[in-house]
């Protein structure tokens, strides 16, 4: 027996000539350098467009705002709706959407527990009402959030721990975070202040920037050895974003978290970022192949970080990194190759190593 949402059924009817419209308007050419195998993605992508729907459970709980720290929470959000992927008829869905938002729990006050708290009322509540948790005991079912509770939020519902995808920007596989089943979200603070980088090579004369509170081991030790070196720019206090279009490599430390939006700013003003993030599982790795546009070095090797930057092959990472810019961008509505679809993609890969 299906159940329908007529209101949904109304929100879709008013989107759908402007997403026939716009949902290819600005798409950029795909770069296939940076892919592991382009010929295969672009495939699949191709058939997940076509065939894969969405059921998004009635009553959300959602993350409105498109600015700030939380913004791919909001924009997920809004581009899921605009989308094609969703369906009023879950019998037709491949997937089940939990839309309730930890950022939006937050603002209305409570505290990591009481989070936690809402997220398993909300799934109990699914459980209740529908049938199709049940069918596979929550594993085609996804939640997303950005907020820094991350996985924890799903602590106290054992099946979305173990079975759900879970699509969280505090993606470390040193805590309860699964790569092969849950999806790390880009951490993108909107909007962007300022345009695109491009090909502007001869600009940037600075070796490496990185600017930020000291407030992790590997921050500490980058900044102990190299704020004084004249060919890098290393600071704990504000430095304007010009600095961005100036600077070849863009340093990108954990802090408390292993996550940071630096790393798709970096992305975005034309500096291949330089990760030093242990245990981070970046967004998209299954798919891109990040060494093709960016620096990974183990957190340790901050103190001999310059050798690294010398031996890069920079023209070759900063011109692949040209090509990564549009997978790492939000627009509404949404358009192909963005982070949205991206996102959808990585969730596309899940859904099919699911049995019923």
């Amino acid at each position: 027996m299906s159940y329908r949402s007529s209101g949904m059924a109304r929100v879709l009817a008013a989107l759908a000539f402007a997403i026939a419209v716009a949902s290819n308007a600005g798409v950029a050419e795909l770069g296939t350098e940076i892919f592991h195998v382009a010929d295969v993605f672009q495939e699949d992508y191709e058939q997940m467009e076509q065939q894969l729907k969405v059921f998004v459970y009635p009553d959300p709980v959602v993350y409105t705002k498109l600015a700030g720290k939380y913004a791919s929470e909001g924009y997920f959000f809004r581009n899921l709706m605009e989308s094609r992927f969703v369906t009023t008829d879950p019998e037709e869905a491949q997937l089940f959407f939990v839309p309730i938002s930890c950022a939006r729990l937050k603002e209305e006050g409570l505290d990591h527990d009481e989070i936690s708290d809402n997220v398993a009322s909300f799934v109990e509540s699914v459980i209740a009402k529908f049938p199709y948790w049940n069918r596979t005991m929550g594993a085609d079912h996804f939640f997303v959030t950005c907020h820094e509770i991350g996985t924890r939020a799903t602590s106290k519902v054992a099946h979305l721990v173990k079975n759900s995808i879970r699509v969280v920007c505090a993606s470390s596989y040193s805590g309860p975070f699964i790569p092969h089943k849950d999806v790390a979200l880009p951490q993108i603070l909107q909007p962007f202040p300022s345009p695109r980088g491009g090909d502007d090579t001869e600009k940037r004369e600075t070796l490496g920037f990185w600017a930020g509170p000291a407030n992790s081991k590997t921050r500490i030790l980058l900044t102990k050895t190299w704020q004084e070196d004249s060919d890098m720019v290393i600071s704990t206090k504000h430095v304007g974003m010009q600095q961005f279009y100036r600077s070849k490599f863009c340093i990108c430390p954990s802090g408390t978290r292993v996550s940071t939006a630096r790393i798709v700013e970096s992305i975005h003003f034309g500096c291949v970022p330089v990760i030093l993030s242990d245990h981070y599982d970046l967004p998209f790795n299954d798919v891109l192949d990040w060494r093709k546009f960016a620096v990974i070095l183990p957190e340790q090797d901050a103190g001999t970080l310059k050798d690294a930057l010398e031996l890069a092959p920079y023209a070759t990472l900063h011109r692949n990194l040209l090509q990564a810019q549009a997978h790492f961008e939000w627009h509404s509505p949404p358009i192909k190759y963005d982070t949205f679809h991206m996102v959808m993609y990585e969730l596309w890969l899940r859904h099919s190593t699911i049995r019923y």
